[in-house]
């Protein structure tokens, strides 16, 4: 099971390390009644609460764990536009539809803004974001890529030329880049943390260390859990690679829809405030173009923060902290001296064809899932989209469900070995 393979992972987070979190709420005991039960207390899940309930539905939420426990609170924090690939909606959607689709990205960005501002969530966050090749090669792809989002979606980037790159970042490894303004990157954990005590300020009744074990269907859904159960309306299925860890009746045919990749985060020690300025100019979010790629953000308090190393088979790799910290140091070397106290990780849930899988079992189960890292700012909006849904402005939801996903071939025993070797090829290409 997921959770059995990185409990351990958890127990080493800088992000859990830097939050204080309340008594968790109590576990579901009994029989009662909402207009909405949404499953899952990560991003998604706790916008499509905060958004019902502002609609003026009863909601309440179930956490098989605690708020903010897997993939919203330990991710790398960038927040950024656009999709993992915008393949899915370019090949799927006509030009204007495909335009819709991408806006959706560019206003969830504007969406965490205005939940910062108007629940005063203290996250750390910073605009701006470094998008970088690493060779010539990489240079021109990412130069065409960039061109294409300013002609085709009007989003403004700004091209940065070898010349120009060593006033961005102090590093030799990259030969150039593109610059986002409107992306950025904040603290995944507090950010959640934040939501969730806006919803509870709303009204939803959150259930922690309740995980479902079956959601009967029908005109008024029942979601069972160990010691109680939610009668409702609507059901918001919000748990991504989790949400069938604890019964296999949950919603079985979603699960061959994605793929759970292991993702791996180390954090340094704080450094001088100045050092850690001159790193990264604007303190933006950076990450690189390959497809195995590494990404990095400085931290409110003066740390390094580098993932980047992925895991398709489900094993955590040997000596995370140090293979981590290699990594960093092929970026930057002038860090050797600092110690990493912080290496931790877990799963993110990935398409076939890195699109958004957001959709409807029955007219009134929805489910979220398939954000293949690009998860942080598309999280949020996703929930808003629900909500709209369920209270009768189901466009914009709609035309994301319009994208059709495939199940990765071979089921659970053989999607894993495949995607292995997949990933062994792209790696090969990366060093071209």
């Amino acid at each position: 099971m997921l959770l059995k393979r990185e409990v351990h992972l958890t127990q080493n987070s800088y992000y859990e390390a830097s939050v204080s979190r309340n008594t968790p709420a109590a576990s579901l005991d009994g029989s009662v009644q909402a207009d909405v039960c949404v499953i899952g207390a990560g991003l998604a899940g706790l916008s499509a609460a905060l958004e019902l309930r502002q609609r003026g539905f009863s909601v309440v939420l179930l956490e098989a764990k605690t708020v903010g426990w897997g993939a919203s609170g330990r991710n790398g924090g960038q927040l950024i536009a656009g999709y993992a690939s915008d393949a899915a909606i370019e090949s799927q959607l006509d030009a204007a539809a495909a335009r819709d689709a991408w806006q959706v990205t560019v206003d969830a960005l504007a969406l965490v803004r205005q939940r910062i501002a108007e629940h005063q969530i203290d996250c750390d966050f910073v605009s701006g974001y470094l998008s970088l090749a690493v060779n010539a090669r990489k240079a021109r792809e990412l130069a065409d890529y960039s061109n294409h989002l300013m002609q085709r979606y009007h989003y403004a980037v700004q091209p940065i030329g070898p010349a120009d790159l060593p006033e961005w970042i102090a590093s030799e490894r990259f030969h150039s880049g593109v610059y986002d303004p409107q992306s950025g990157h904040l603290h995944p954990l507090k950010y959640t943390l934040g939501l969730a005590a806006a919803a509870r300020a709303a009204g939803v009744q959150i259930f922690e260390n309740t995980p479902v074990h079956a959601v009967s269907r029908g005109s008024k859904p029942v979601v069972q859990s160990a010691q109680g159960s939610v009668s409702c309306d609507f059901v918001v299925m919000a748990g991504n690679v989790y949400l069938n860890e604890y019964g296999k009746a949950v919603a079985p045919e979603l699960a061959p829809r994605i793929m759970p990749v292991g993702t791996y985060i180390i954090a340094t020690e704080a450094m001088a405030p100045e050092r850690a300025a001159a790193l990264i100019r604007h303190r933006a979010a950076v990450c690189d173009t390959n497809f195995v790629l590494d990404y990095f953000r400085p931290t409110a308090d003066q740390r390094m923060l580098f993932g980047g190393r992925v895991s398709y088979s489900g094993a955590t790799p040997l000596n995370l902290a140090g293979s981590m910290r290699q990594r960093m140091l092929a970026v930057f070397p002038q860090l050797s001296d600092l110690a990493v106290p912080y290496a931790w990780g877990g799963f993110v849930d990935i398409t076939m064809n890195r699109g958004p899988d957001f959709g409807r079992l029955d007219p009134n189960i929805y489910y979220l899932q398939g954000f293949s890292g690009h998860g942080l700012a598309l999280t949020g909006m996703a929930g808003q989209l629900a909500a709209q849904a369920i209270a009768g402005q189901a466009s914009r939801f709609d035309l994301l469900a319009r994208l059709r996903h495939h199940s990765f071939p071979g089921g659970a025993a053989l999607r894993t070995p495949a995607l292995v070797l997949g990933m062994l090829y792209h790696r090969m290409k990366d060093l071209l």
